[in-house]
């Protein structure tokens, strides 16, 4: 529903922890009316869209200087793309991402590598600066609250499985702090010997405050689904 509804979307996790795989299954709840600009390093995404564009990075040859991903974001904004894909923010590519979800690309989704959601936010930060604008960290902290909605964290765990331990909502700022807040979660238990159970998913019992944009495009969450 978030994807259909055009909520700005990062996939965070660590290596190897599935970010990828789930980009993919988030890119194919994509309306098919709609059209798309994928932009990667290597083609690892799959988009079965009849209206979508691939577009990749292209190191330095003798003949012909390199292609980063921030010339492709740069590029994909003068494509009237209805979302914008970014494999994974890499470098001060991040910048550009916010920009482009900012001015009209809602909808838009990529990957970060980060161990919480939280983390994430702040690697974000971080990246950005990489852009060499020279903004201060509470502007940048500011682009960021108003660009993404959604964080989700995805964890691979020691039994090899991948899971979804986190969505969060961005909700704006507190001063110079991005307000993050948990929508669901995973927690596991350990029992009496020291061994991991098996864990579960819950609810934190927050309502998100996007709700009411997605009620505009005639999405509803059944009643007491956050409760």
């Amino acid at each position: 529903m978030c994807v259909v509804g055009r909520l700005n979307i990062l996939v965070s996790g660590g290596t190897g922890g599935g970010k990828t795989t789930l980009l993919n299954v988030l890119c194919s709840f994509i309306p098919k009316k709609e059209r798309i600009v994928t932009i990667e390093d290597t083609p690892e995404l799959v988009v079965s869209h009849a209206n979508s564009v691939r577009m990749q990075t292209k190191p330095q040859t003798p003949t012909s200087p390199a292609v980063g991903a921030r010339d492709l974001v740069a590029n994909a904004l003068r494509m009237r793309p209805d979302r914008i894909i970014v494999g994974e923010c890499r470098k001060s590519e991040a910048f550009d991402m916010l920009q482009a979800m900012n001015t009209g690309h809602s909808g838009s989704m990529t990957t970060l590598h980060a161990n919480s959601s939280r983390d994430a936010l702040s690697r974000l930060e971080t990246l950005c600066m990489l852009a060499g604008t020279d903004l201060p960290i509470a502007a940048i902290r500011k682009q960021i609250a108003s660009a993404l909605d959604l964080v989700v964290q995805i964890k691979r765990f020691r039994d090899g499985k991948r899971r979804v331990i986190e969505v969060a909502e961005l909700t704006g700022m507190e001063g110079e702090t991005i307000l993050l807040q948990d929508i669901f979660s995973y927690e596991t238990r350990v029992d009496a010997s020291g061994h991991t159970e098996k864990g579960r998913f819950k609810v934190t019992g927050l309502v998100p405050t996007f709700i009411d944009r997605l009620r505009e495009n005639g999405l509803d969450f059944p009643q007491n689904y956050f409760g």
